[in-house]
């Protein structure tokens, strides 16, 4: 996925209740070409002023994530953003550094959803929430905020 960003409409989350599916709940059937769009309809929707500002990421899906050594190994993450966030860098930042990396984990997305209208609100917040880390905005905000 490019890591330039087309125009899009700003977001405002939803109020829902928040409410989970049961542990034994199947996972919403999706397809990969499916869920590939409802991250580009979510990256289509971010505001082209902040689009422009965003330097430097890219956007992967990957299946599940995998938790890395010393981590609970029932850790589960819909997106992970790793990279130094715009207010963290400096001068030297751009000397050679490696993009960003922004990923939205699919199958954890699924897992939490029931129909194709979930899918898609969830993969939105997800992708607003890993873009706001990229803007350094920590988790507490984005919970205030409803990104959480």
């Amino acid at each position: 996925m490019p890591s330039s960003l087309p125009p899009g409409l700003p977001i405002i989350p939803d109020s829902g209740d928040g409410a989970g599916r049961g542990a034994d709940a199947e996972p919403f059937p999706m397809s990969e070409a499916d869920f590939e769009a409802a991250v580009r309809d979510a990256l289509d929707r971010i505001p082209p002023e902040l689009a422009k500002t965003m330097n430097n990421v890219a956007i992967f899906i990957e299946d599940d994530y995998t938790p890395q050594p010393g981590e609970d190994p029932d850790t589960v993450l819909l997106g992970l953003y790793e990279g130094v966030p715009l207010t963290e860098r400096d001068s030297w930042w751009d000397a050679g550094s490696l993009p960003d990396r922004i990923t939205i984990f699919r199958q954890p997305i699924l897992d939490i959803c029931a129909s194709r209208e979930d899918v898609i609100e969830e993969v939105t917040v997800t992708v607003v929430h890993e873009i706001a880390h990229h803007f350094g905005i920590g988790d507490e905000r984005l919970h205030e905020l409803g990104w959480g």
